[in-house]
């Protein structure tokens, strides 16, 4: 089984040596669709948000003053992560932040996360749209993705609307092979199984007019009761 995590930070600034994180959200997906769990965490960077951070995100120093510091988030999010690739969009951004703050645990680091390991959604948007705008909000455009609720950044909003973006990249929801995620049924989490597969032609869907009908009907009408086409009144298009 393909796992992913589909992640998202927010931070104090632009400088991952000297700025720090302050918010994760994280998406699971299992062979690119949703599983329903998720990882949210807010952060005391214990240092000042910007002014630019703060009207990207809205994220106040006094509203993180009680949160936990990275350190103590760390082994859930860890736990939370696995072994599972990283979807990041701009993913140097992220991981250089991420890797940033391991930096800082000293002894008790983590290893650095390979940006070579990383799926960046970015760099997927730019060869499929090259010379476009390609950030969250004009892929939502493109791939017509509700992302009304985005007023401002948020980690775990932004990594769920990327989870949709980056199925969208892959092709759409075709990709995920006709499986289907169900809820979590026992010890073992969310279990897949097989959607239903259409076989067949489908019925299109009729483009004639109400007047192209009637005229249809009128014609057939003049054909006499044994015109073969007297049945297919109404079934035209």
């Amino acid at each position: 089984m393909l796992r992913e995590i589909v992640l998202d930070t927010e931070t104090t600034g632009t400088e991952a040596k000297s700025d720090r994180l302050i918010e994760i959200g994280g998406i699971e997906l299992l062979n690119h669709i949703p599983s329903g769990r998720e990882f949210h965490r807010y952060i005391n960077p214990q240092r000042p948000v910007s002014e630019g951070a703060f009207r990207v995100h809205g994220l106040s120093d006094a509203f993180l003053a009680d949160k936990p510091l990275f350190a103590q988030i760390l082994p859930d999010f860890l736990a939370f992560c696995g072994d599972a690739t990283l979807v990041i969009h701009n993913a140097a951004f992220d991981v250089g932040f991420l890797n940033a703050e391991y930096a800082r645990l000293g002894d008790k680091a983590p290893p650095a996360i390979e940006l070579a390991s990383v799926v960046d959604t970015l760099a997927l948007a730019r060869r499929k749209h090259p010379g476009a705008a390609n950030n969250l909000d004009a892929l939502c455009s493109r791939y017509g993705i509700d992302n009304s609720r985005r007023t401002k950044h948020g980690a775990l909003l932004d990594a769920q609307i990327l989870a949709e973006v980056y199925i969208e990249l892959l092709g759409g929801k075709q990709t995920t092979l006709g499986l289907t995620v169900e809820g979590n049924a026992g010890p073992a989490g969310p279990s897949l199984r097989a959607a239903p597969v259409e076989h067949g032609p489908r019925p299109t869907r009729s483009r004639l007019t109400d007047a192209e009908r009637a005229a249809h009907a009128a014609f057939a009408a003049g054909l006499g009761e044994k015109a073969i086409w007297r049945d297919y009144v109404g079934e035209a298009g």
